[in-house]
């Protein structure tokens, strides 16, 4: 699912806060999320915790939906083919399944556990529809910002299925990056770590992790603690780089899931608007452009009844980067 709000804000990105709490025992920011609607009168509601103005980035994580449970058995999911460039989304399902194409060929569907990837680079164009045998729908939608020496880069896509590894009371997928001894071989541009982690009722869990990375932790259901911070669903708790053990406590009576996202700080300014990720308002105005004018720079989606989505009117303000804070 992408953004399809009819009228988007203008995102100067970038964090905003630095590393002065760094290290051991830095303290848990709680990020909460806004409601957005997507799409028309019948809008699919999603919560939003990337970006906000507490914090635009984790990692090269710019943007993270959290939607549902939601009934899907009407009218469903049904995003017809809309454009993206300088970002790679990631699709994370725990209920229903998407149908999937885009302007590299690519035919596929996204399922519960199983990690699709798409890269946008210089222009990619896809749609996305539930299947007629998707009663509820619930999961994320990830974006990952790239670093400019490939934010120009090919279109891509990329599926993987990862194992599940069971640890105090806790059950992992890892579908980005290395945790617990799993490592995903799917390839990004900057370190980045994605895993979901179910916590069976009363467990907690204590995870090695890397210490340049700064981290989040989404949660979907059930009261957890993370490093003694309480977050309740829909919370997103971070923490800066300089933390090698994270600890997550499940103080539900039932299962808890969450979601853990990480990398090192991405240190470029970046701007967002749409489903277009640039460096200057001139590059939204020009990838908005190419789309409007079906200039080939997105390709086309086959297979899709319908025709494509138009762009939202462009803000009237000129959006310059926020800058970037120095990292010690």
């Amino acid at each position: 699912m992408s953004n399809v709000e009819a009228e988007p804000a203008a995102l100067k990105c970038g964090a905003v806060a630095g590393d002065a709490g760094a290290g051991q025992g830095a303290a848990v920011e709680v990020l909460s999320a806004r409601e957005v609607p997507l799409g028309g009168p019948r809008a699919l509601l999603v919560r939003r915790t990337l970006p906000q103005r507490a914090r635009t980035l984790i990692g090269a994580w710019c943007f993270a939906d959290h939607y549902g449970p939601v009934d899907a058995s009407g009218t469903g999911m049904d995003v017809p083919p809309h454009p993206h460039t300088g970002l790679q989304t990631v699709s994370w399902l725990f209920s229903g399944e998407i149908e999937h194409r885009d302007s590299l060929g690519t035919h596929a569907l996204v399922r519960p556990g199983e990690m699709n990837l798409m890269t946008g680079g210089h222009g990619i164009a896809h749609s996305e529809v539930s299947t007629a045998r998707t009663t509820v729908l619930h999961g994320v939608q990830l974006w990952v910002a790239l670093p400019e020496e490939h934010r120009h880069t090919a279109r891509d896509f990329q599926h993987h299925v990862p194992a599940t590894v069971r640890r105090d009371g806790a059950e992992i997928k890892v579908f980005l990056g290395s945790l617990v001894g799993s490592t995903s071989p799917v390839r990004t541009f900057t370190p980045l770590l994605g895993a979901e982690i179910v916590l069976g009722p009363g467990a907690t869990l204590t995870l090695p992790v890397d210490p340049a990375f700064e981290h989040g932790l989404l949660v979907d259901s059930g009261d957890v603690r993370l490093s003694g911070t309480a977050l309740r669903p829909t919370d997103l708790g971070y923490l800066p780089r300089g933390t090698d053990t994270l600890t997550v406590a499940n103080d539900s009576g039932t299962p808890a899931r969450t979601v853990l996202l990480g990398g090192p700080p991405f240190e470029e300014e970046i701007v967002m608007w749409w489903n277009f990720i640039g460096r200057s308002h001139e590059d939204i105005v020009r990838a908005r452009e190419d789309w409007q004018a079906d200039s080939g720079r997105f390709g086309t989606v086959e297979g899709y009844p319908g025709g494509r989505l138009p762009a939202p009117a462009l803000p009237n303000a000129v959006i310059t980067p926020r800058r970037n804070p120095r990292h010690p």
